[in-house]
């Protein structure tokens, strides 16, 4: 079963979403801005994505631009800020057993299946 961090606010969200649902149905939708994160799951994120923390930011927030831009973090801050500050994870993230993406664009969904 897949595991969705999915925000329903989101049009790139969304749309991540409806590609996946024409591949499969087995997939468990998690709300990450409702229910937020814990650092485990960013770590999950991060091993299975094999992104460094800071790809997984979502650079045109308002809470980047002010706070973040043009600033150094290690790997355990950049954790600690996508927990406090999850609106910054990219989105949607699909995770599989193995291996996870950030469905954006949806197409990336693909290298979930091969």
């Amino acid at each position: 079963m897949l595991k969705v961090y999915h925000n329903p606010r989101c049009a790139k969200s969304r749309k991540g979403l409806e590609y996946l649902k024409t591949k499969t149905d087995d997939f468990t939708l998690i709300n990450y801005i409702k229910d937020g994160l814990t650092p485990e799951e960013v770590k999950e994120i991060l091993l299975k994505t094999n992104l460094e923390p800071s790809e997984l930011i979502r650079t045109q927030e308002d809470y980047f631009k002010k706070y973040l831009k043009g600033k150094k973090f290690s790997t355990e801050e950049w954790i600690s800020i996508i927990v406090e500050n999850p609106k910054l994870l990219k989105r949607p993230v699909i995770i599989s057993k193995n291996k996870a993406v950030i469905a954006d664009p949806p197409e990336n969904t693909n290298l979930l299946f091969k």
